[in-house]
């Protein structure tokens, strides 16, 4: 079989591989590969995300893959917005070679039965209230680095739980891979960037500020101590949950970032402030560092 082009080669647009065969075809000289896993949607956020892989490989790769391992049973997988053609779009403007888009068929062939357990980082915060949730993310993870074999993966820190654990599963089974991150990349106004941001109505939008803005008072508390950064933050919160719409808080939480265990009143050094709440049908989470 004949390989096909890489995207730089021949139109302009990535390459884009469906099964393990046409993604090993179009790597097969590859040199050094930068894997951005995504589920799509893709917006501004992935992009500085594409722009950081470009700068460190000879080539990059975007999965799109909308994993149903990482969903509960009364979340938004059906629902997740879709946009392959946009996605692909997106990703030629930024000089991504191959766009592996699997269907859930292909990466589950069986029930999954081994999966990577996430452990008692895994069960805080957003393991805390999504049950299974970063079982499902570190499987898929390991799933997409056995297929792409890259020298570099890079993650968004909006996810901070996330790229935590991503990291101490790849020092913890010695995957060959360098772990990247990028800051949380910010709309005009404010709002952390996600893919479910498109679910939010004007109304709703306005309410879902105050999680950026209890983020900002609790960081300016930060000389203060652990217990002003969270009382600070919280003002905020509370505040929000009277507005109409109201903003409903799951956790506001400062956690030492090693172990995303909660930080002790006398905690020193580098914390992360999380948030994660829900403004009508949407859940939103984010986060910023705080030095203490």
């Amino acid at each position: 079989m004949t390989k096909p082009a890489p995207h730089s080669a021949t139109t302009g647009r990535p390459l884009v591989a469906h099964t393990p065969d046409e993604l090993r075809g179009a790597l097969s000289d590859a040199g050094s590969v930068a894997l951005v896993p995504t589920m799509g949607a893709l917006h501004g956020g992935h992009r500085s995300l594409m722009r950081l892989a470009r700068d460190r490989a000879d080539t990059v790769v975007v999965s799109v893959f909308v994993n149903p391992l990482q969903f509960g049973p009364d979340e938004d997988l059906d629902r997740y917005p879709r946009d392959l053609p946009g996605d692909t779009a997106l990703c030629a403007e930024e000089g991504v070679d191959v766009v592996f888009a699997p269907a859930v068929e292909t990466m589950y062939p069986l029930p999954q039965m081994v999966t990577v357990d996430a452990g008692a980082m895994g069960e805080r915060l957003e393991g805390a209230s999504r049950p299974g949730h970063f079982t499902g993310v570190l499987t898929v993870v390991a799933k997409l680095f056995h297929l792409v074999r890259p020298d570099l993966a890079v993650f968004g820190e909006k996810d901070a739980q996330q790229i935590a654990l991503v990291r101490r599963m790849v020092a913890d089974l010695d995957m060959p891979v360098e772990i990247a991150g990028v800051p949380v990349q910010r709309d005009p106004d404010g709002l952390a960037s996600s893919s479910r941001n498109v679910y939010l109505s004007d109304a709703e939008r306005a309410s879902a500020l105050s999680l950026s803005r209890a983020l900002t008072a609790g960081r300016r508390a930060a000389a203060g101590g652990p217990d002003a950064v969270r009382a600070a933050a919280r003002a905020v919160l509370e505040e929000a949950a009277g507005a109409e719409p109201p903003v409903e808080p799951d956790y506001l939480a400062l956690v030492d970032p090693a172990t995303f265990a909660e930080a002790p009143a006398d905690h020193e050094g580098e914390a992360v402030l999380a948030v994660a709440a829900r403004v009508g049908t949407t859940r939103l989470i984010d986060n910023v560092s705080v030095t203490l």
